[in-house]
């Protein structure tokens, strides 16, 4: 694809709106760069930009910035549906992001996964199965480092590994995995697809451009996501807690039982998956699966579990204090999430849920709450609908901060017990990411335990 002398306008300058920047420069274009943020918002990105020969408008989107544009590409955040994209649309102008512009460039097999929950817990695990197994890989997207820096590298990997959102598909034309992994579809980002159908049809999405040669995972026990596979031309592959075809993975609560086709059927025992709960068994049997198609073998996805580390801010353990656990899964940033994070402890559970509304609902969490909770500590913009539709399943209490939160859990929890954050809301109304929140309940963790202990 020849670039040179094309203005593209790149909306978005975050990690991956510079990294577009660099690389339309280098490839020739004439580059311009709009984000909705001023510039000491953008920070480093911005300072960085503004000594390179680009148009940068930051603070928000002129139409006159796309006026003259050959093509627009959007930063994974972006929505698509701003209206002066929409009106680019209308005057015939490409609108397209970040993953489709990169992957006309990608001549390897790319393995891309995506769903509601555990993306990037099977993206890590598929790219160290393969690697285990003697490939070298590009391990990005949604996680990490964008797909256009794998473009700039000099070194071509075997495989090429992303995560990628529901928003990154918004805006493929022929974007094509050789694998596509998809974990689930529950609500999700109501507060920005118009209803759940939206949503999952995006999801649908992964699989559109692929051909019979390519292959396709799914979670056979989402009724969900095999509708959005039903029309896939690719090989099937399912992982479920039932028998499927020749390509499948079966979990029950003590192995996962894989066979795949040219290959000895074999069997992961639950103890040798580094992660808690059922929920972690399924992605490692999808992780597995996704990991064969590319070429991985027995050996490589063994040794590869044996040697994991977690990411943190998924069902971490930040400390015991008198007995009782604390558990950061601040990366259960939907309900869905919080539901296998509660399901997933052994004792009693006091629950610190609430961050900002996605208005998708709580009811989900009213029967695990009422099997597993003992008291729910909220906090947070959507405080009051997870205390109105929780306040007869379980003891429900409100905290002004995470600090507070902690404390409170600390006094209601008796030995034996777990205290976790799995706020089942994104974390934007008191936090930069879920990073930052899941640090700051650690702090009052340690906070807490320097004094009691």
């Amino acid at each position: 694809m020849e670039l040179k002398g094309m203005h593209i306008v790149v909306f978005g300058l975050g990690r991956t709106g510079e990294s577009l920047v660099r690389f339309l420069l280098d490839r020739g274009a004439r580059v311009s760069v709009t984000d909705s943020r001023p510039a000491h918002l953008v920070g480093k990105p911005a300072e960085r930009t503004a000594g390179l020969p680009v148009s940068m408008q930051l603070g928000g989107h002129d139409e006159k910035i796309v006026e003259s544009a050959d093509w627009i590409v959007l930063s994974p955040g972006v929505p698509h549906t701003l209206d002066v994209l929409e009106g680019a649309k209308r005057a015939g102008i490409p609108v397209i992001g970040e993953i489709e512009l990169a992957s006309r460039f990608v001549d390897e097999p790319i393995v891309a996964i995506t769903g509601t929950n555990g993306k990037s817990t099977v993206t890590r695990l598929a790219g160290r199965m393969m690697e285990y197994s003697g490939m070298s890989i590009f391990m990005g997207g949604n996680l990490g480092r964008p797909l256009i820096d794998y473009v700039s590298e000099s070194k071509p990997a075997d495989v090429v590994v992303i995560e990628v959102s529901s928003f990154q598909l918004d805006t493929i034309v022929h974007f094509r995995p050789s694998v596509g992994v998809l974990l689930n579809i529950s609500p999700d980002h109501l507060d920005r697809y118009p209803d759940f159908g939206a949503y999952a049809a995006s999801k649908a999405r992964l699989f559109e451009n692929q051909l019979a040669s390519d292959t396709a995972v799914v979670n056979a026990a989402d009724e969900t996501a095999m509708r959005a596979a039903a029309d896939a031309k690719s090989r099937l592959c399912t992982f479920s807690d039932a028998d499927g075809g020749s390509c499948r993975a079966i979990v029950t609560d003590t192995e996962i039982r894989i066979g795949f086709p040219g290959i000895d059927p074999f069997v992961i025992p639950a103890d040798r998956v580094p992660l808690a709960g059922r929920h972690n068994l399924e992605n490692t049997a999808a992780a597995a699966l996704a990991a064969l198609a590319a070429g991985a073998g027995h050996e490589g996805i063994m040794a590869a579990l044996d040697g994991f580390v977690p990411d943190p801010h998924r069902l971490e353990r930040v400390s015991v204090i008198k007995d009782v656990a604390y558990y950061d899964d601040s990366k259960a940033t939907n309900v869905d999430a919080a539901v296998r994070a509660i399901e997933s402890m052994e004792g009693p559970v006091i629950l610190i849920a609430g961050g900002r509304d996605k208005f998708g609902g709580y009811e989900a969490l009213r029967k695990p709450v009422e099997r597993h909770v003992k008291a729910v500590i909220v906090l947070g913009e959507a405080a009051d609908a997870i205390l109105e539709t929780l306040c007869d399943a379980a003891e429900v209490r409100r905290a002004g901060s995470m600090a507070e939160a902690v404390e409170e859990a600390a006094r209601i929890a008796a030995p034996g017990d777990a205290v976790l954050l799995s706020p089942a809301c994104s974390s934007f109304d008191m936090y930069e990411n879920y990073e930052a929140r899941g640090d700051d309940f650690a702090r009052a963790v340690r906070s807490l335990k320097a004094r009691v202990v």
